[in-house]
């Protein structure tokens, strides 16, 4: 599925085969958003431009591998899937046991978001993003694998950024909020102009890629920015 060449736009709410648990409870309903993020259950999804600091005030559940201000109509598309593919959720169940050894998981259900080529906001170069997060769950344990292919850009104009560079103003927030105003993640250099380097950053040792638990709450394989 392919979401609409827009400025602001977002999935329709997708009804996922196998309810993926997210800090202690399970979500059955989520949308795929333009600005670079994935709402969780049924109530109004994010649609703000301007990335929040983490922990939000309220709103719903988030997992956000580039909240930024992506405009498609400039550049990109957004294209997203949930799969039971077995060569699909093998690969997610390798990837996971590779990561976190002592934990026993077998996928049966994936989420895939893909922001191919992106464009930001106000944008007057050629510089684009490319970037996915994966979700992935055996009903009971659930993992998001972000994955960074190549990040040029940090800030639409909106949010402060230089129409030229991308860069400046608020930058883009990566991580995770669950709405409460307590249970939050926040990935290392979110709002801040080393978010730009994610791609040759990683928490697993694996340049672009970053995973993490996130069922009950979100844990890393590591907290260090390993570069």
């Amino acid at each position: 599925m392919k979401n609409p060449k827009s400025d602001d736009a977002e999935s329709p709410a997708v009804s996922v085969a196998v309810p993926f648990p997210f800090y202690g409870k399970k979500y059955s309903t989520l949308y795929v958003d333009n600005n670079g993020l994935i709402s969780l259950g049924e109530t109004v999804p994010v649609t703000s431009l301007t990335p929040d600091s983490l922990p939000r005030d309220g709103g719903p559940p988030l997992i956000a591998p580039f909240w930024s201000d992506i405009n498609t109509r400039a550049g990109g598309n957004v294209f997203w899937r949930q799969t039971q593919n077995p060569k699909l959720l093998d690969r997610c169940t390798t990837d996971i046991n590779e990561y976190f050894p002592d934990i026993p998981f077998t996928a049966t259900w994936a989420f895939i978001a893909t922001w191919d080529r992106v464009a930001y906001f106000g944008s007057r170069s050629k510089k684009v993003n490319t970037f996915q997060a994966v979700l992935t769950t055996d009903g009971e344990k659930s993992f998001a694998i972000f994955n960074y292919a190549s990040i040029q850009w940090t800030t639409g104009t909106v949010s402060g950024g230089h129409p030229k560079t991308g860069l400046g103003g608020t930058p883009a927030q990566a991580g995770f909020d669950n709405g409460d105003k307590i249970n939050y993640y926040i990935i290392p250099g979110s709002r801040t102009p080393d978010i730009l380097h994610l791609a040759e950053a990683s928490n697993v040792n694996s340049p672009g890629h970053w995973v993490y638990r996130v069922d009950q709450h979100v844990a890393g394989v590591s907290t260090d920015c390993v570069v």
